[in-house]
């Protein structure tokens, strides 16, 4: 086997996950990381997290998903409320009109993949976990900063930045 089909199928998935935000972005008017902070506060009982909560959610930094909420609220699609156990820790709401997009938007790469891995036979997974392991060491990147999730840019998990 040549290695230059590794690298091939490696960019392939890299301008899956590119391909994909674009779509996202132009029909629904939000990034990945704006859809997945919207999935989870679909997923709360009450609709609401704080930005901690959404923070560790998504695995992005602290400022990055401030201008995700603000963007969102400017949108419309979320707000934001004062908690009322401790003034100091504000809400974030999924209002009605992010659930009426959510119900619009497909369900992001990242779940389509998830739910395939999943049905893996466990031999399989830790075959699939090694060869990525391999990858990983070869680019040298094992410190990098990385979520089980993707979001938009040019890597699978880009180490945080601020959002377009």
């Amino acid at each position: 086997m040549d290695h230059t089909q590794i690298l091939i199928n490696l960019r392939r998935i890299i301008r899956s996950v590119n391909l994909e935000d674009k779509r996202i972005e132009k029909e629904y008017g939000i990034s990945i990381p704006q859809l997945l902070c919207l999935s989870y506060l679909n997923s709360k009982t009450d609709f609401q997290a704080s930005n901690k909560e959404i923070k560790e959610y998504i695995k992005l930094n602290a400022s990055t998903v401030t201008g995700i909420i603000t963007r969102l609220e400017q949108k419309g699609l979320v707000a934001r409320l004062p908690s009322s156990k401790d003034k100091r820790v504000g809400l974030v709401t999924l209002t009605a009109k992010g659930a009426e997009l959510l119900k619009q938007t497909p369900e992001p790469l990242h779940e389509q993949l998830t739910f395939k891995l999943r049905n893996l036979p466990p031999d399989q997974l830790v075959s699939l976990q090694k060869a990525f392991d391999l990858i990983i060491d070869f680019l040298d990147i094992e410190k990098l900063d990385a979520a089980p999730i993707f979001t938009s840019g040019t890597e699978i998990q880009p180490p945080p930045k601020e959002e377009k």
